[in-house]
């Protein structure tokens, strides 16, 4: 019998750990109305210093800018953000939160914080520092994503 391959069960570890983090906020989104990508997208938009293009947020969302025309459209109908045109080319669109984007993005974060308290409950405040430690550790390092 050969021995267990740690780093793939730290893989697998870390995927289910994943999937359970998209369950618990998807549970907690459903309330407030809003998809996890479309939370994802007001997130990113109030993370920018001016209001982004739609190319800006296919970008830094990695996906197809025809995901981000969905996205945008359906939270614009819902109200969460507008389209605007850019001051100094009227040919380009940025996407701008609204009052309500605000509203929903205090609720989303809510909600993220229940979701993320319900998969770390069972740590202790000090094995929480670690995880985060660790977590910082792993991103700062060298990799595809970065």
């Amino acid at each position: 019998m050969t021995a267990p391959d740690a780093s793939g069960q730290l893989a697998e570890q870390l995927l289910r750990l994943t999937r359970r983090l998209h369950r618990a906020q998807k549970r907690y989104l459903d309330p407030v109305g809003i998809t996890p990508a479309q939370s994802r997208l007001l997130r990113t938009v109030a993370h920018c210093d001016h209001p982004p293009r739609m190319a800006d947020l296919a970008q830094r969302l990695e996906v197809v800018p025809r995901a981000v025309t969905t996205l945008v459209d359906a939270l614009e109908t819902g109200g969460s953000v507008r389209r605007v045109p850019d001051p100094s080319n009227r040919r380009v669109i940025r996407i701008e939160l609204t009052d309500e984007g605000r509203r929903i993005l205090r609720k989303l974060r809510e909600a993220r914080r229940a979701a993320v308290e319900d998969v770390l409950a069972p740590l202790s405040a000090a094995q929480r520092d670690q995880l985060g430690s660790l977590l910082d550790e792993l991103m700062a390092g060298p990799g595809p994503s970065r």
